[in-house]
This record gives C-alpha cells, sequence and structure tokens, in this order.
C-alpha cells in the first residue's frame, strides 16, 4: 500500500514525540522526518515504544513530506508552517499561532468535531489548544443551541498534568515543587487559551463572559474541566442534549457520572457529562469533560485533522 509521507517538525518535546508514535503507527503514514534543533543527531524513545532521530530544521526537504505537523513553540511555528506550504506540503499547526483569536489569517480551526466540513480537504489547519478542546467540546451543544442566557458569565476551573507546561526545564515544574501538591497559575483571567476560547464562542453567535481559571495537577498527563453555565431556561433532561449532539462521534463519550483522567489517559477521546446545579436562583448547569492533554488535547486531534485533511478515515491510526 502507499505511504503518504508526513514530517514533525518539534519533534523532541511531548506532544512532537506522540506525534511521531502515532505517526509510526498509522497504517497509511510514514515519517519523512523529525526535527529538534537542539537535538539534531539524537536518538529518543518513543511512547507505546520505537524510536526516532532527530534531525535539524535547516536539514529538512520539507517539500519530502506531504503534510508537516508543527509542533514548535508558540511564536516559531507560524514561519515553519509557511515555509512547509510554500514547499507544497499541507500543515497541521499545534501553536497558538494561527488559531482563532489570535491571528487575523483565515485559518481552518481544527476543532475536529464542530468543524469537520471545514478541515476536510483544508490545506492549513490550527490545531487548537489542549484546554480549548475541553472546555469548547463541553459546551458545544449549548453554544449551538442557545441555551446560555445573554450576557451570562461561564465560569471555569480546570486542571491539566505538567506535560501540558512542555519539556523545558523549570525550577517550579521540579518533581518536588509538584507532587503532593495542588496550585492554580494565569489567574486574573488572562490565560492565553482565552482568546480562542472567546473567539470561538462569538462565532457561534453567544454573548456571554469566560472566566477561566488553570489549575497543575500533580500528574504526568490529562485535563479535567469543571463549567458552570447559567441557562435561559431550565432543563428537565439536560444530558440528552449532548447524547444526541454526539450520537454518531466516535471520539465524544458522553456519561452519567464524573468523568476522570484516568478514563481518558492515552486516548483520543473527551468524556462529558452533565447535570442541573440546585439551590440557585438562575438555572445552571454543571459541564464536566476530562481529555488527555496530550492525544485529544494536541497529537491525536491533530492525527484526526491530518486524515481528513488528506482524505482518509479521521480515526485512522487513532486509539479510541
Amino acid at each position: 500500500m502507499h505511504k503518504i509521507p508526513v514530517g514533525v517538525l518539534g519533534a523532541s518535546g511531548y506532544a512532537g514525540r506522540e506525534l511521531c508514535a502515532l505517526v509510526q503507527r498509522h497504517p497509511r503514514f510514514e515519517l519523512a522526518f523529525a526535527t529538534a534543533n537542539g537535538r539534531r543527531g539524537e536518538t529518543a524513545e518513543l511512547p507505546g515504544g520505537g524510536s526516532v532521530t532527530f534531525v535539524a530544521p535547516d536539514d529538512v526537504p520539507l517539500s519530502s513530506a506531504a503534510l508537516v505537523f508543527s509542533a514548535l513553540p508558540h511564536g516559531t511555528s507560524a514561519e515553519w508552517v509557511q515555509r512547509a506550504r510554500d514547499a507544497g506540503a499541507r500543515a497541521v499547526d499545534l501553536s497558538a499561532d494561527l488559531r482563532i483569536g489570535n491571528t487575523e489569517a483565515d485559518v481552518v480551526y481544527g476543532l475536529t468535531e464542530a468543524r469537520r466540513d471545514e478541515v476536510r480537504g483544508a490545506e492549513l489547519v490550527a490545531n487548537p489548544g489542549c484546554y480549548p478542546t475541553s472546555i469548547l467540546m463541553g459546551l458545544l451543544p449549548l453554544l449551538e443551541e442557545g441555551h446560555i442566557a445573554h450576557g451570562a458569565t461561564i465560569s471555569v476551573s480546570a486542571a491539566s498534568g505538567v506535560t501540558g507546561a512542555g519539556m523545558s526545564a523549570r525550577l517550579d515544574l521540579l518533581f518536588g515543587e509538584v507532587t503532593e501538591n495542588f496550585r492554580a497559575y494565569g489567574t486574573g483571567n488572562t490565560h492565553r487559551h482565552l482568546n480562542e476560547m472567546r473567539a470561538f464562542v462569538a462565532e457561534e453567535g453567544v454573548d456571554a463572559d469566560l472566566i477561566f481559571t488553570p489549575h497543575l495537577l500533580p500528574t504526568a498527563r490529562g485535563i479535567l474541566a469543571t463549567m458552570t453555565v447559567p441557562l435561559t431556561t431550565p432543563m428537565d433532561d439536560p444530558l440528552a442534549l449532548w447524547q444526541r449532539r454526539f450520537h454518531n462521534e466516535r471520539f465524544i463519550e458522553i456519561v452519567k457520572t464524573p468523568p476522570e483522567t484516568r478514563h481518558v489517559a492515552h486516548r483520543n477521546v473527551v468524556r462529558i457529562t452533565v447535570q442541573p446545579l440546585a439551590h440557585l436562583r438562575q438555572p445552571t448547569l454543571l459541564v464536566l469533560s476530562a481529555i488527555d492533554n496530550l492525544m485529544k488535547g494536541a497529537a491525536g486531534q491533530a492525527m484526526q485533522n491530518a486524515n481528513l485533511m488528506l482524505g482518509l478515515d479521521e480515526a485512522m491510526g487513532l486509539p479510541a
């Protein structure tokens, strides 16, 4: 069977290595190159087995790939994505550079289950952030059907494993600082992911404010998002709305009990539950959403989008 050459820029980070592992296991892809400028010539083991040898980005013929994933840092990625496009390759950018709310460029936003028709056959896709994936997928049925109260404030508290902070050496991410601890960061409603979440909510025509407070979990991977959403009117069976919206989705799990990060680890899924909140004057829903930040929050969703861009089954090569 003909293999499609795929390259990974910024392959030495957590998301980059996850991408390389997915490419190597994909039945239709072959890894054309994996770049890591500071680690050129080094060989690294990949999650789930296998290995990859990094090369310098300047030594790579970008035209040798039909599609390029960029897992480069924010602020650096857009330039290399443009180089890949100029070389004739399609591209999926995992950085924040080209996401809605961060650029005026008209780039498809790859929240797959919400923008599938736009992703299919696209030349360039901006992969969503990990927090926005868990939060926006949890809110999507309410956003689409107009159940959120006009002018409401949606409050989100979400916690992520430390791989979400990247692989750079930092004192605040040392084992002794993270283990047996739990802390908020990016407080004051200023986190960089708010731009894309606000932009998506606005695209859905919803007038609402977002309060977002991220937290650091003493675990390697996983995100659990807790959202409170004021409604226009009470909903007797709110879970039914999510079940209808996602009933044919292979990577969305609607459950009756609160999701846990262990339910989604190493899987390309979003696991969601909802329930009404009691003892409030305004009807309000609690939405709980869990993902693996490196899979559905990064590499897994990027692979899902790449499959669609190349005319393949979107689930190909992905663990459910």
